[in-house]
């Protein structure tokens, strides 16, 4: 079984888009997501297009505001403060990532945790890992929706996460301990990386490596998510971590990439972005 983040995100938004509406009426507003792009990275106009265009699909307000790419980091912190301290802001979203002479970590902590969006301030992280209420980071938040979407039993399984990003790796790991799955972080450092998966029942690619995970890494009935965006060297079209035509055969279920879990990032951003709006106005 194939999981489509596609079909999926788009069912979860169109619920959204009715909730939003009915917020607007009983509020005076709608939510409010604001994003930062610094510079011109294609990548990464494509990705705020994206959440743009989801915005205007949920009925979330957004302002994108696009700075030079060689703006000061007293700047950069300037124009955060500023959203931070404007009450019609609900979400706050800094595109990354940001220029080499502008420091990542200290421009997400300067974002207001309950404006934070992407999950990604440092009381937020903590928060998820000492299961406080949080906002969660979308994309992992995204997964474990696949997961139970699909149907997949999560307690009691034994789940490997490929990969220890502080972004995908980690937290998805402890949403999946949250579930009461067991769980083991792998890595390209792992030894005996091939054992290791092949002992999952739900494995999750997130190390950015083209069709790293190749059907004998894969135990027959094995739930995979792709969380790969990679460029296959061979034919220059995207693929995943996974080697996908042969690990469909063996898989329960699969996501494909792209259209898995990179449109449930995506949704999830709106899932946060109306939570972070109703904590405030309500």
């Amino acid at each position: 079984m194939i999981i489509s983040g596609k079909d999926l995100s788009a069912k979860l938004k169109a619920k959204m888009a009715e909730d939003v509406s009915g917020y607007v009426e009983k509020y005076g507003r709608a939510p409010h997501l604001a994003v930062i792009i610094v510079g011109s990275d294609p990548a990464s106009q494509s990705y705020v297009r994206g959440k743009g265009k989801a915005c205007a699909e949920v009925g979330i307000t957004n302002t994108t505001i696009a700075l030079e790419e060689d703006i000061s980091e007293q700047d950069l912190l300037a124009q955060v403060q500023a959203l931070n301290e404007d009450k019609s802001i609900d979400g706050i979203l800094v595109q990354l990532p940001l220029p080499k002479h502008i420091n990542e970590d200290k421009i997400i902590s300067a974002i207001a945790v309950e404006k934070d969006v992407d999950g990604f301030h440092p009381n937020n992280v903590a928060s998820l890992w000492l299961h406080r209420p949080c906002i969660l980071p979308c994309t992992p938040k995204g997964i474990i929706k696949l997961l139970k979407e699909a149907g997949v039993q999560m307690a009691g399984k034994e789940a490997v996460v490929v990969g220890r990003s502080n972004i995908v790796g980690q937290p998805v790991a402890k949403l999946l301990l949250n579930e009461n799955a067991t769980v083991t972080i792998a890595h390209s450092r792992t030894a005996n990386l091939a054992e290791v998966c092949s002992r999952a029942d739900i494995l999750v690619a997130a190390v950015g490596r083209p069709r790293l995970i190749t059907a004998d890494m894969v135990k027959e009935g094995a739930a995979v998510i792709d969380v790969g965006v990679n460029r296959d060297p061979a034919t220059g079209k995207l693929c995943g971590d996974v080697d996908f035509e042969n690990v469909e055969k063996k898989a329960s279920v699969i996501t494909p990439v792209p259209g898995g879990v990179g449109p449930m990032t995506i949704c999830c951003l709106m899932e946060n972005t109306i939570e972070a709006y109703l904590a405030r106005i309500q």
